[in-house]
């Protein structure tokens, strides 16, 4: 009987037990965000016509992604930072509404929209050479020096074999308040995840571990934005690491600015 007894309060043990470590393991991480301001630094000239989606900054020259369908505008392009002067530009075939870009192996990864295809280019001459497919919409990419990430425009961020573009984990990001949704342009820097939020003025630093967002930047106010233009919103992150600062603009901004990021103090 007692041999019994003890089973049982063992077995009940066992079962509190689990149950305790699955509801640890599912409950969200309830870290407050580091919130962080802006410092402009400096102030460069940016293509009107350009409706952004992609942005990186790599041997001294930008190199933009554009939208949308039908337009002669939508492609991609190798930019003079400091005057914004196009020095390749490479047209997209009206049916494609191209996406985020990332570099990697000295080439250029660009996404499409709904068309489920991504284009490889050649970096030095942005001629195509390549192109693969995947089953999601695509916004933005990056990619961590071996693996590339993608969003599409929800809370889960995708990682993919850069070799044979197949699926090898997600993450689903979120904060304090449960899943944040509509993540748009990426950008990999020092080992984390920077990600436009569409329609907003945040950019969100996720860690690409476990999707946790450890800290936001408020760009509110960086650019004087017309009263009900939904199209006209901050996108397009890269990094400069001369000078360890941010790049930023937006859809058909006049101006891309390079920033500093300023903790608030809370």
């Amino acid at each position: 009987m007692k041999k019994t007894l003890i089973a049982a309060i063992i077995l009940a043990a066992i079962i509190l037990i689990s149950g305790i470590a699955i509801l640890l393991h599912n409950k969200p991480d309830d870290s407050t965000p580091t919130n962080y301001s802006y410092m402009i630094i400096n102030i460069y000239p940016h293509d009107t016509n350009a409706f952004t989606e992609g942005l990186v900054f790599q041997n001294g020259y930008l190199y933009e992604s554009t939208g949308p369908y039908q337009t002669s505008y939508s492609g991609l392009r190798k930019e003079d930072l400091k005057t914004g002067t196009i020095l390749q530009e490479y047209i997209s075939p009206s049916q494609y509404f191209d996406e985020g870009i990332t570099i990697i192996n000295n080439h250029v990864i660009q996404l499409t929209w709904k068309n489920h295809i991504g284009f490889i280019y050649d970096q030095d001459t942005l001629k195509p050479i390549q192109n693969f497919t995947y089953p999601i919409e695509g916004w933005g990419i990056t990619n961590d020096g071996s693996q590339l990430i993608m969003s599409d425009g929800t809370q889960t961020l995708y990682f993919i074999n850069s070799t044979s573009f197949q699926q090898t984990r997600t993450i689903q990001t979120h904060d304090q308040n449960g899943p944040v949704k509509n993540l748009n342009e990426l950008e990999y820097i020092n080992g984390q995840i920077y990600a436009n939020i569409w329609q907003t003025n945040k950019i969100a630093i996720i860690n690409p571990q476990n999707g946790q967002i450890t800290a936001y930047i408020d760009l509110t106010g960086i650019e004087n934005i017309p009263v009900n233009s939904p199209d006209i919103v901050l996108n397009g992150i890269a990094y400069n690491p001369q000078n360890d600062t941010l790049l930023v603009t937006g859809k058909m901004w006049p101006r891309l600015f390079e920033i500093k990021t300023v903790q608030i103090p809370t």
